[in-house]
């Protein structure tokens, strides 16, 4: 019969066992999956913080153009990777970017427009044209996740 009194160790077991088991390692050449996964990241990194900005209501509009142009310049870093034989783990791609080339274009395209009209509001110093064309980004990035992206 099993004793409630092991039952810490069982959970630190399983905890450990499951800390081992990480994420699949992209071991191809030039690692594709890894590289676009890691600018994706830094895209992320780089807008979240004008969302929480926007959304604590500490706009600034002379700390939030910089982070505007941060954006601009790591937006393109993600697309190089999508090689016509980068469908294997550990992508979070759907087999739709490459089975829905145009479509995936199409949001790309959608988000590098967004984050331009960003950038153009951002200039602008008004928080009103600045939350809207934030928005229009996260709309761009929600889009192409819901087709193009594993959950």
């Amino acid at each position: 019969m099993f004793q409630a009194s092991k039952l810490p160790l069982l959970f630190l077991f399983t905890a450990i066992l499951f800390a081992g088991c990480g994420e699949v390692e992209d071991t191809r050449p030039g690692q594709p999956v890894k590289h676009r996964q890691v600018a994706f990241k830094e895209i992320v990194k780089t807008f979240e913080p004008m969302g929480v900005m926007l959304r604590k209501g500490d706009y600034d509009a002379d700390k939030f153009l910089p982070m505007a142009e941060a954006l601009l310049a790591k937006r393109d870093g993600p697309w190089a990777h999508f090689g016509p034989d980068t469908n294997y783990p550990p992508t979070k791609a759907t087999p739709e970017v490459w089975k829905q080339p145009e479509e995936f274009e199409k949001d790309k395209k959608a988000f590098i427009a967004a984050t331009d009209t960003l950038l153009t509001a951002a200039k602008s110093k008004d928080k009103a044209q600045v939350g809207k064309a934030y928005d229009a980004v996260h709309d761009a990035c929600k889009a192409c996740h819901k087709q193009f992206k594993e959950r």
